[in-house]
């Protein structure tokens, strides 16, 4: 299959080629028996529960442990999100004493190679100043990045540590692979480089994942045996790792057992 260049403005999707009209086939494809175990639909308005998130903020304190053991953390957004999303969460890591980083990519379109050629040159120069392994948090398509960045390189890494990502499984047992192929203009289970996004990378992978996400098929954020060293429970929705109370005190454990 081709490799299309990932969305980049309007611009290059009504561009008088087609490109519209594949784009579209590519979100209309009939697909509907590849979806078992994706969130019914009606749980998506759970994910509204962000629109009530800077008020809670505001009368919320977080208690937040002082790290022992500090890491260099490389924080990677999911997919159509910018790094400004994971700020929140990267605050409190912060707070605990670990140094995060950027991916330095800004929003994420998703994956071509040219992009994860970039993260693995972000990956090691990051390792090279820390002087260590360092710890790869990854929501939603962000996680699926780290798993591969950890598996090309894992002597740069120390940990992989998911949130809501789909890495095993249906790639379309979800409810956004047709805004994902519409976008990035290849197929979900196609994407432009080599990759087996199931296989688990050869440093400590663990999964956080959750019953209440509206976007991606539980099980397959939590994973099987074999694919993550191990998948731990949360009660948010899916916009929910980038800020819910329990998955900042999940992250903040993990970064502790690193």
């Amino acid at each position: 299959m081709a490799t299309r260049a990932p969305f980049s403005g309007l611009t290059d999707i009504v561009r008088g080629d087609g490109e519209l009209a594949r784009r579209v086939a590519l979100a209309r494809e009939d697909r509907a028996d590849e979806e078992h175990g994706k969130p019914r639909f009606y749980r998506m308005w759970a994910e509204l529960d962000i629109l009530a998130e800077p008020a809670r903020r505001m009368v919320r304190r977080l208690d937040i442990p002082r790290s022992e053991n500090p890491k260099t953390v490389l924080v990677l957004p999911g997919f159509a999100a910018h790094p400004r999303k994971l700020r929140y969460l990267a605050q409190q890591i912060e707070r605990a004493g670990h140094d995060t980083k950027r991916w330095g990519q800004g929003r994420n379109w998703g994956p071509t190679p040219e992009r994860i050629a970039q993260l693995e040159e972000r990956l090691l120069e990051v390792h090279e100043r820390a002087e260590e392994p360092v710890v790869l948090l990854g929501w939603s398509l962000g996680g699926i990045y780290a798993r591969e960045l950890a598996s090309r390189h894992p002597d740069a890494v120390s940990k992989v540590i998911t949130m809501g990502s789909p890495f095993s499984g249906s790639p379309r047992a979800n409810n956004v692979w047709r805004a994902y192929q519409f976008i990035t203009g290849h197929q979900v289970d196609c994407p432009p480089i080599e990759t087996d996004v199931s296989a688990k990378p050869p440093v400590e992978t663990v999964a956080l994942w959750s019953p209440n996400d509206g976007m991606i098929a539980p099980r397959c954020a939590a994973g099987l045996p074999g694919e993550r060293d191990r998948a731990v429970a949360m009660r948010c929705t899916h916009v929910g790792f980038t800020y819910a109370p329990e998955v900042i005190h999940a992250v903040l454990a993990e970064l502790e057992r690193a």
